[in-house]
């Protein structure tokens, strides 16, 4: 059996989740929760493209929503090392 998400020939579904993370999904197989189509069925090249030209800042939403002068202070410098 081939796999699903390796096809040339199928179609797939650009996916994004609320955290703006991207992934082609096979039209064939159902939508996961969490994650929302963003167009029509495209062709595993097409989808690959669509991705490279929009999904720009691969940082999680939450990151991106986060001021800088919150990234810059110490409290929050100091979070990261406990990590």
């Amino acid at each position: 059996m081939a796999n699903p998400f390796e096809s040339d020939d199928a179609e797939y579904f650009v996916l994004v989740n609320g955290e703006r993370q991207y992934c082609i999904w096979p039209a064939s197989q159902e939508i996961p929760a969490g994650w929302t189509s963003t167009g029509p069925k495209r062709q595993r090249a097409e989808s690959v493209m669509w991705i490279d030209r929009n999904w720009t800042d691969m940082r999680p939403k939450n990151l991106t929503e986060t001021p800088s002068s919150a990234l810059s202070s110490p409290d929050f410098s100091d979070d990261l090392l406990k990590s």
